[in-house]
């Protein structure tokens, strides 16, 4: 775990001890009231930090806004600092919340235009991404034990517009008594609404116990069954990515993907071709 270098301190005009914080795959720090993060794209770090900048007050959510360094960037030697704010993750069963905010911050985005960084993202979630919505195939997977057959078969096409949304909203919104929850880190998708929703039920089914229920209060729709395909496609297609070509996803994550696969079959109709 490497502390960001003194020279980032100096340019985001940080003083006072630096802290490891829990969370952000351990790189995220605590200098006063900022919190430093490596980045690995400086143009998509960027871009966020204007979106975050520009974002009005909100009495259903709120957003930490970014430091600007000396010279106006918003990234100094591959780091980007944010105004600390307080919170635990919202997964702890606090799915209505989660999911309100989700909705609110996106009603805030939705002026505003697709930018044409998605474009050259080539990091495993951005690819996972575009195979979840048929942009590209699922080729040089690992094995994923005939799941990603299965869900691609239930895929139907779907007629909802696109906007900016974040793709990743389940462990980053923070919530804290007295204020509305916090949404961070931003991972910004050109995809519908339900879909940042869908991934939202998904992680909560796969990786935080939640009950079922949680698909019937959120995607009661066709359309809504279909993003959580796509929903567990992506995640399903991003663990084979991280693992590397030829290699297997653990038998522990396999398990998991095939419970919630056939909570999702049960909701559609007994003759749909499942391909199994």
């Amino acid at each position: 775990m490497t502390e960001p270098p003194a020279g980032v301190l100096a340019a985001f005009r940080l003083t006072g001890a630096v802290h490891p914080l829990a969370g952000g795959q351990g790189q995220s720090f605590r200098a006063g009231n900022a919190v430093l993060k490596p980045v690995d794209d400086a143009e998509e770090a960027e871009w966020s930090a204007e979106v975050f900048a520009g974002l009005a007050p909100s009495a259903e959510f709120r957003v930490p806004q970014p430091c600007r360094a000396d010279d106006g960037s918003h990234v100094v030697a591959g780091w980007a600092a944010y105004e600390f704010v307080a919170g635990r993750a919202g997964p702890a069963g606090e799915w209505a919340t989660l999911i309100a905010a989700g909705r609110a911050f996106h009603q805030a985005l939705r002026h505003l235009p697709r930018p044409g960084l998605l474009d050259r993202r080539r990091h495993p979630w951005a690819v996972a991404d575009r195979i979840a919505w048929d942009e590209i195939g699922p080729v040089a997977l690992a094995h994923t034990d005939g799941l990603l057959t299965t869900l691609r078969a239930l895929k139907r096409p779907v007629d909802t517009p696109s906007q900016l949304v974040h793709g990743d909203l389940t462990g980053n919104v923070l919530l804290q008594s007295g204020q509305p929850p916090a949404v961070i880190d931003f991972s910004p998708y050109w995809r519908p609404v339900g879909y940042a929703e869908a991934i939202v039920v998904a992680d909560g089914l796969l990786y935080h116990d939640a009950a079922p229920a949680l698909i019937n209060s959120t995607l009661p729709s066709h359309d809504g069954l279909q993003m959580l395909v796509r929903a567990l496609i992506f995640r399903l297609s991003t663990s084979a990515l991280l693992e590397g070509p030829g290699k297997t996803i653990p038998q522990e994550e396999l398990t998991r993907f095939a419970r919630v696969t056939g909570l999702l079959k049960e909701r559609f109709p007994a003759d749909a071709d499942t391909g199994t």
